[in-house]
């Protein structure tokens, strides 16, 4: 990099409109979308997809509910040429989709596009020429009326071939190429130069495609420079205002929004930002970020796993994991407070009569996109109880008691510091299984009976056969209940003293047959206090287990 002060850059120009009117406007209804993921991303892919691929790539565009898909330049090569040519051949375009076919403004060019799109309904002619000062003088060597002069016959050609398609409804997209780096002024003059010959109106308007072919300035900038163009334009009304990001300063998406608030209607762009050099305007991103503002994008990501297979698949790139809404990532948590905070909004949402999305660190609710709440949890050395009670809980139906989650959170902690890694749902609840569940020494209930006293009917009286040890011991209690009774039975032994401080218990599942657990809380003399576990048919005997589970730790630690 260069040393202060750096000379090789400048700041980029802003524009002058003081009473800007963008900053002060909200995303309240979806724009015109246009996939250019079969151009755009096409040309971006070390290895371009085959017709086939293109083929399903197209029909899940469709499926996604785009009405405006980029099918290709058909006089770049003959793949792009033939597979126009099939989708129009085999029908494959519904009715109210419009396919785009792009071409520079060449005569040759233009009449094999036109050749491309016989028999098509609807077709937009997507034709473009360079105009900024760079590409003036170091591309082309010509002056600005030159540049005019290119883009005028290209639409003059256009016109003149519209009648040998009298079967297929044209419209007329033009680009400004580098729209970006063109002085503003200039941009103005060479679309409305174009407009004055393809003579649009309100009923048949002319697509105008604004690109920021090299994204060069903030997004502020950008807006600026579309609420200017939609303001100064003759005729605003007969023209559609498009927008076309690129990705180079990393905020494309920022800059599409703010230039749909400046007065732009519609929006080219890629699934999950795939194109040239840092990609194009990510759209999945862009119309679930309208999603979650209340404004339904028009377009159905309620699949998105699966459009992300086919995009993967297709293109032989990878979604990465931390990318918005479609990542394998975005909606995990692994540090315990996020966990934690999420844990606590979706039990309030259960709980709630208002459908009204509110769950910390998850703006959008994973089930309206396909994606599933199994993978919102996942357990390594940052996580905290929170998290191992969310697991616990949904992968496996235990309810901890708040203590008993900060013992076993400790416990999940050093297994996942001890491995180095992430842990599995099951390898969480082998970790509480062998700690609470499977212990049987010193202690092990190997029978017990229950039955009423016959002078007193609020006590009963627990027979237990123990195993201390490995040896066998026979003891006996009463007391108002199975557990006060074993309690009871216990105290004779020469075992640790404790003292009962809660006891819970609920069903792992539904119906007569369903498994209990008990959860037991002991006090040693000492002061701390240690939980126990037990699994049974038999409530009963679950929560002897449990006492015995908890007796056991008190004595191992």
């Amino acid at each position: 990099m260069q040393k202060p002060p750096i000379t090789k850059y400048a700041p980029f120009p802003g524009i002058d409109l003081p009473d800007r009117q963008w900053p002060s406007r909200t995303i309240d209804r979806a724009p015109i979308w246009c996939s250019v993921d079969l151009r755009d991303g096409n040309q971006a892919l070390a290895i371009p997809m085959s017709i086939d691929e293109k083929i399903e790539m197209f029909e899940t565009l469709v499926q996604a509910g785009f009405k405006e898909i980029e099918v290709g330049f058909p006089a770049a090569s003959k793949i792009e040429f033939d597979f126009i040519r099939r989708l129009i051949d085999e029908d494959r375009i519904p009715g109210d989709v419009a396919v785009q076919v792009l071409t520079q403004a060449r005569e040759d060019l233009i009449r094999r596009t036109f050749e491309a799109i016989q028999g098509a309904r609807r077709a937009i002619v997507h034709i473009y020429n360079s105009t900024s000062p760079a590409q003036r003088r170091v591309v082309f060597g010509m002056e600005k009326p030159e540049i005019v002069d290119v883009a005028v016959r290209g639409v003059k050609l256009i016109r003149e071939l519209v009648s040998t398609v009298p079967e297929t409804d044209v419209i007329l997209q033009y680009s400004p190429e580098s729209f970006s780096t063109t002085e503003i002024d200039f941009a103005l003059e060479i679309c409305e130069a174009v407009m004055d010959i393809w003579k649009p109106t309100p009923d048949r308007k002319i697509i105008l495609n604004l690109p920021a072919t090299v994204e060069m300035c903030t997004p502020n900038i950008h807006a600026d420079q579309i609420e200017w163009f939609c303001r100064h334009m003759r005729d605003r009304e007969s023209a559609v205002i498009s927008l076309h990001t690129h990705n180079d300063r990393g905020t494309g998406i920022a800059a599409s929004e703010l230039g749909l608030m400046a007065g732009a209607d519609r929006v080219e762009g890629t699934l999950f930002g795939n194109g040239e050099r840092t990609g194009n305007v990510d759209i999945v991103t862009l119309a679930l970020n309208m999603y979650t503002q209340g404004v339904h994008p028009n377009l159905d990501f309620s699949d998105i796993n699966g459009i992300r297979e086919v995009y993967e698949r297709c293109t032989r790139m990878e979604v990465p994991p931390r990318v918005p809404y479609a990542g394998e990532l975005v909606f995990t948590a692994f540090s315990g407070s996020h966990q934690d905070a999420i844990n606590k909004g979706l039990a309030a949402m259960s709980e709630s009569e208002s459908d009204r999305w509110e769950v910390p660190y998850l703006p959008i609710d994973p089930k309206d996109i396909g994606r599933n709440y199994r993978a919102i949890i996942r357990i390594n050395s940052q996580s905290g109880k929170g998290g191992v009670a969310y697991v616990m809980e949904k992968e496996f139906g235990f309810q901890l008691p708040k203590e008993l989650r900060r013992e076993l959170g400790r416990i999940v902690n050093n297994l996942a510091d001890t491995s180095g890694r992430e842990l599995t749902p099951r390898n969480i609840y082998d970790a509480f299984a062998a700690e609470y569940l499977n212990p049987d020494a010193p202690l092990k209930l190997e029978k017990f009976r229950i039955k009423a006293t016959d002078e007193d009917d609020d006590n009963v009286v627990c027979t237990a056969t123990l195993s201390v040890n490995g040896e066998k011991k026979e003891i006996r209690g009463v007391g108002n209940g199975p557990i006060a009774s074993f309690f009871h039975a216990l105290e004779n032994e020469d075992l640790e003293r404790t003292e009962l401080v809660s006891y819970s218990e609920h069903s792992l599942g539904e119906g007569a047959d369903s498994t209990a657990v008990s959860y037991i809380q002991l006090k040693r003399n000492d002061g701390r206090t240690f939980y126990g576990a037990g699994t049974d048919p038999n409530i009963e005997r679950a929560s002897l287990k449990a006492v015995v589970s908890a007796l056991n730790r008190c004595m191992k630690y």
